[in-house]
């Protein structure tokens, strides 16, 4: 069966590096990637732009790109953006033999204890973990690493065989640019077109957002 993959984050704003990693994905694995902007994310502060004007950042981002998607239902949803909420609805539309996997950061990987019903999300979903320069899976802490002891593929094929519950380390590392950077930037009336695509750049200029004219 074919993988379904989704990407979660706050994309405040969606940045080059966010591409890379999708792009990245899409061709380890053969498959499309959808891109799902976050609402009301309960472990970061509240985000800059809107939740709309986020989504809409990642169309214009992602136009072009065939196989990427974005896909708006946490903005829909009241209250904070639960990643378990999300993946219960994705399961229930995928029916229960459907793979699905949530890709993920490394530093947001390590930080899945404090998420609400955590362990849920291994009878739910696969992950595909993006490395860091300076952050491994070994920095796990005990009770993360019993439970995914066991999961971890060293390739991509076996999470297109089974639901959930497998984990892959994908071999690309994320790209150096991040969201708080890039906002960092454009406040202080940096030009960051280097890290954004020019329709977000745009996007963001004719909005205003960020206090900067990108």
């Amino acid at each position: 069966m074919y993988l379904s993959i989704y990407y979660g984050g706050t994309f405040d704003p969606v940045h080059n590096g966010h591409l890379a990693i999708a792009l990245a994905v899409q061709s380890a694995f053969n498959t499309g990637v959808v891109l799902l902007p976050s609402a009301d994310p309960p472990h970061r502060p509240s985000a800059s732009a809107t939740a709309e004007q986020r989504a809409d950042m990642v169309e214009l981002a992602i136009a072009g790109h065939s196989g990427l998607s974005c896909d708006r239902r946490e903005l829909y949803r009241p209250g904070k953006s639960y990643s378990v909420l999300t993946l219960r609805e994705l399961r229930e539309e995928h029916g229960p033999d459907q793979p699905l996997a949530w890709l993920i950061g490394i530093d947001s990987f390590l930080g899945l204890p404090s998420w609400r019903q955590w362990r849920e999300l291994f009878d739910l979903c696969h992950f595909i973990v993006v490395r860091r320069p300076g952050r491994d899976v070994v920095d796990a802490d005990a009770v993360l690493a019993h439970v995914t002891r066991g999961r971890w593929q060293a390739t991509p094929e076996p999470l297109s065989q089974t639901p959930a519950g497998r984990i892959y380390l994908l071999p690309t590392a994320l790209r150096p640019e991040s969201g708080t950077e890039v906002r960092m930037g454009l406040q202080a009336g940096r030009n960051m077109n280097s890290v954004l695509a020019p329709p977000v750049s745009e996007y963001i200029q004719r909005h205003g957002l960020y206090s900067s004219g990108v």
